[in-house]
């Protein structure tokens, strides 16, 4: 837990990052730890996951964004004030609403500003991004803000880190094995694809200089501690595997 002054509020108010909280300026990704056990290639090195942090503080309403954010949406750090109006300016039309919906409930509940969307940059190029996002808390353990990444989910995985999995580890089928599962938890949950699934984790590995699949492991173990689904999303899933068979189609 690091301590750090709040910029929303006077005085010497201080707040409380439960998680490490990312840097406005975050640096030093060790891209060694990317792929199970072997070091990424310098190319693959650089065709990570493209990731922006932020903070906004509830009673100021005030959004603080890193370098990358900045450039995520097409300004040059500092060029602009980064305000709520200005964010949901730049969102897909038809993500616009659910958007504003999830400032509102940062605001109104405490809750960590949490999403995926899509937005459009200043050249007007579309990008669908995933928000990760924990709160920020003072002294009296109030929540006072939230802060978080951005993370790019458009690009395409880089190809030489695929190939570096598919062609120089076919030895590690148990740790692959993992890293599915993980990759399968994250597409439920997140609602994304393969690819975004695998570019979230690589970016939680190198944030973290974490190996990937010591980061699946750690998923995984962790699974049967989080709460149960809802009867009514047991009852779909249970009907969705009786009847699979009636919608493949015929061979």
């Amino acid at each position: 837990m690091t301590r750090e002054r709040n910029p929303g509020t006077t005085g010497s108010h201080e707040v409380f990052l439960r998680h490490r909280a990312p840097a406005v300026e975050p640096g030093g990704i060790d891209p060694a730890a990317v792929l199970i056990d072997e070091k990424v290639p310098d190319q693959a090195a650089r065709l990570g996951p493209v990731t922006g942090s932020f903070r906004f503080w509830f009673e100021s309403q005030r959004w603080e964004w890193s370098p990358e954010l900045y450039r995520m949406h097409g300004y040059r750090p500092g060029e602009i004030e980064p305000t709520t109006e200005l964010l949901l300016a730049h969102k897909h039309p038809e993500d616009r609403e659910h958007v504003a919906a999830a400032i509102a409930r940062s605001i109104e509940q405490g809750a960590p500003f949490s999403s995926r969307h899509r937005f459009m940059d200043r050249a007007g190029v579309e990008h669908t991004v995933m928000v990760v996002a924990d709160r920020i808390f003072d002294d009296a353990d109030t929540p006072v803000g939230t802060t978080g990444f951005y993370i790019d989910l458009s690009e395409t995985l880089a190809d030489a880190a695929r190939l570096t999995l598919d062609e120089r580890l076919p030895e590690m089928l148990e740790a692959r094995a993992t890293i599915e599962q993980a990759k399968g938890v994250l597409m439920r949950m997140y609602r994304i694809n393969p690819d975004q699934a695998f570019r979230v984790l690589t970016w939680r590995s190198q944030e973290t200089n974490v190996k990937l699949r010591v980061l699946a492991e750690q998923l995984i173990k962790e699974l049967p501690t989080l709460p149960a689904p809802v009867p009514s999303t047991v009852a779909a899933f249970d009907h969705a595997l009786l009847t699979l068979h009636e919608r493949i189609p015929p061979q």
